[in-house]
């Protein structure tokens, strides 16, 4: 399973990038080719979505590393109650399809809460390809799925007892408010241990850990935490795993490790995540576009258009920016692995019929696919804007900066900020490319022009005026973002002095062949500095 999911989605994501497809078109596809409906090779459906699970989990850990209890009380007030008005107006949208369809409203009511809820990783990936999870957008998604998580939680709990309510069996309401109690009780108790006990063990741990010297057991301490929390929630808790997972990641995240634990993390999550697309793939059965064309037509509208509309509107009314609305509104536009535990769940104690798991299948395969075009053409763009709160919005920061002869530095880290610190004491002039607020407070207070966003991005690159800029530090640690930057700065700029940073020979020679004046590789650096201290003494 994990060999044919990979080289098949190598090779199809190969395929989708050349054709200017985004790869998780081609990591789908190859799922289809494992799965059950084509001829050949048909992998292992249950493992491939135990192998999805730990890519939810890991990816999930990675958004919690970088997500405060402070950020996500800071949203709080727009994505509980933005939460609960989507899931019900997009419920009684899919209802009213089940209706049309001759199901009962049981039946209806099951399938629109399925259509409701947004896949975590398809959500995060584009986020964090955008560079927009540590902005305001990115909050407010992120606070969204874990409201979303809380509410499937419950709904999870309560279906088999609402489906025999549904028979018209016996079940006094006093046994649904009694599950509900608990439910609720175990959330609070998971909640509490991870904050309160939580908070104190995990980071104890990892320093623990870091003081052994050991990069081997510091990286398996950061996979057993967040697959040993996710599932110790799961099981002991009764929450998701990707809730679960979340939280570990948080509690992480307020330790001076967390960067490191970051950068762990990364391989094992990627992998996962394509098995994640792979595993979706797999349950498609093409044939309900010969079927069912029309339904499945009406599935997708409610999906993309319903949801996304509906979506840009609640936040919208929160006085929040066009720009805010439609990134969150383009992230919500897809259905995801919620949708597949639920309408699995449904079908197995009978309240929806079969017809429904193809359509929720359909509309997630065809939903994830158009995602990424919906991203593009929702934030391609400066909006305009009408709303207060519009002047703190990214967009409206594209406005070129005045300055000439100056430098301009992406990223404000660890590195950048040292950069960006030494040059303003000198009186230099800046202009940062940075994502986190972290960063570009830093950059405000050394006196920088700023800008919020990917750098890769040409309309910040033209913001940033690199036509007239006298040097460019590239100081991100992503080679393949890097040299998306250093290959526009130099079309852009041919004199340009660019100076990058790698953490590879192959980082250096692939920056260097893009065009960079100055690759500085941190290890070689490091040993220089000894020898030359140790030539002097």
């Amino acid at each position: 399973m994990i060999a044919a999911g990979l080289m098949l989605a190598y090779v199809f994501g190969l395929l989708a990038h050349r054709l200017r497809i985004q790869p998780l078109v081609g990591y789908l596809v190859a799922g289809i080719i494992v799965g059950p409906f084509t001829p050949g090779f048909t992998a292992d459906a249950g493992l491939a979505a135990e192998l999805a699970e730990i890519g939810i989990i890991l990816l999930m850990f990675g958004v919690g590393l970088h997500f405060s209890l402070k950020d996500l009380m800071s949203v709080a007030r727009i994505v509980v109650p933005g939460t609960i008005i989507q899931i019900v107006v997009a419920t009684l949208m899919g209802a009213g399809l089940g209706r049309l369809l001759g199901w009962s409203w049981q039946a209806g009511l099951v399938f629109g809460l399925a259509l409701s809820v947004a896949s975590t990783v398809v959500m995060v990936r584009a986020f964090q390809e955008r560079r927009l999870l540590d902005t305001e957008r990115g909050r407010i998604a992120v606070g969204w799925l874990v409201v979303e998580d809380l509410i499937m939680v419950l709904t999870l709990v309560l279906l088999p007892t609402a489906a025999m309510i549904a028979a018209n069996d016996a079940v006094p309401l006093s046994r649904m408010v009694f599950r509900l109690l608990v439910t609720l009780v175990k959330v609070s108790i998971f909640v509490a241990v991870m904050l309160v006990i939580g908070r104190r063990v995990i980071p104890w741990l990892m320093h623990y850990t870091a003081h052994t010297g050991s990069r081997e057991l510091f990286r398996l301490a950061v996979y057993a935490i967040a697959i040993g929390v996710a599932f110790g929630a799961a099981k002991m808790f009764d929450v998701s795993f990707a809730l679960g997972a979340f939280f570990a990641g948080m509690v992480m995240g307020e330790s001076n490790l967390s960067q490191q634990a970051t950068e762990e993390a990364l391989p094992l999550r990627d992998a996962f995540a394509v098995l994640f697309f792979v595993s979706v793939g797999m349950l498609f059965n093409p044939h309900v576009f010969v079927e069912a064309p029309l339904a499945l037509a009406a599935t997708v509208a409610i999906i993309v258009v319903g949801k996304a509309a509906l979506s840009w509107a609640i936040v919208r009314a929160f006085r929040l920016s066009n720009g805010t609305a439609l990134a969150v509104a383009a992230g919500r536009a897809q259905i995801g692995e919620f949708s597949f535990i639920l309408i699995g769940l449904a079908i197995e104690i009978e309240m929806i019929p079969p017809l429904a798991r193809d359509l929720i299948l359909g509309g997630a395969i065809i939903s994830i696919v158009l995602n990424p075009l919906v991203f593009a053409l929702l934030t391609r763009r400066p909006h305009p804007d009408a709303s207060p709160a519009a002047a703190a919005e990214p967009a409206q920061a594209l406005t070129p900066t005045a300055l000439s002869d100056h430098d301009v530095l992406v990223g404000y880290g660890r590195v950048g900020s040292l950069v960006g610190t030494a040059l303003a004491r000198q009186g230099g002039k800046m202009v940062v490319i940075e994502t986190s607020e972290d960063g570009l407070e830093k950059a405000r207070r050394d006196g920088a022009d700023v800008f919020s966003g990917n750098a890769a991005d040409p309309r910040i690159l033209a913001a940033a005026n690199l036509k007239q800029a006298r040097r460019l530090f590239v100081t991100i640690p992503e080679a393949f973002e890097a040299g998306q930057v250093v290959e526009q700065a130099r079309k852009t700029n041919p004199s340009i002095d660019i100076l990058a940073r790698a953490h590879s020979d192959a980082a250096v020679t692939h920056l260097e062949g893009l065009g960079a004046s100055l690759v500085v590789l941190g290890e070689r650096e490091i040993a220089e500095r000894m020898l030359e201290r140790a030539a002097g003494t």
